[in-house]
């Protein structure tokens, strides 16, 4: 998907939640959601091994936080066993 496709798709989504949100107020969802969605996608393929590093030093007393960085594959990672798409499917 290029960036022109993406753009046009993201504006579409706003165009579905501003009748749900005050033309002032989607802003602050639109944005804030996009990129965590982002972030969860970029980290999707590592999660479970980052989880199974968390807990093996976690349980050893180590330092985990070089270990996750490396499984990661980022300068970032995320701890939480939530994600997305268990969040949207959680009542």
């Amino acid at each position: 998907m290029n960036q022109q496709t993406l753009s046009a798709f993201i504006w579409s989504v706003a165009d579905l939640l501003r009748g749900d949100y005050k033309q002032s107020d989607y802003g602050k969802v639109i944005l804030p959601f996009t990129v965590l969605r982002r972030l969860d996608c970029v980290l999707e393929a590592t999660k479970p091994a980052v989880l199974a590093e968390l807990a093996d030093k976690t349980k050893a007393g180590v330092n985990p936080e070089p270990f996750l960085l490396r499984k990661s594959g980022q300068s970032f990672y995320n701890t939480s066993p939530l994600d997305m798409k268990k969040l949207v499917g959680d009542p």
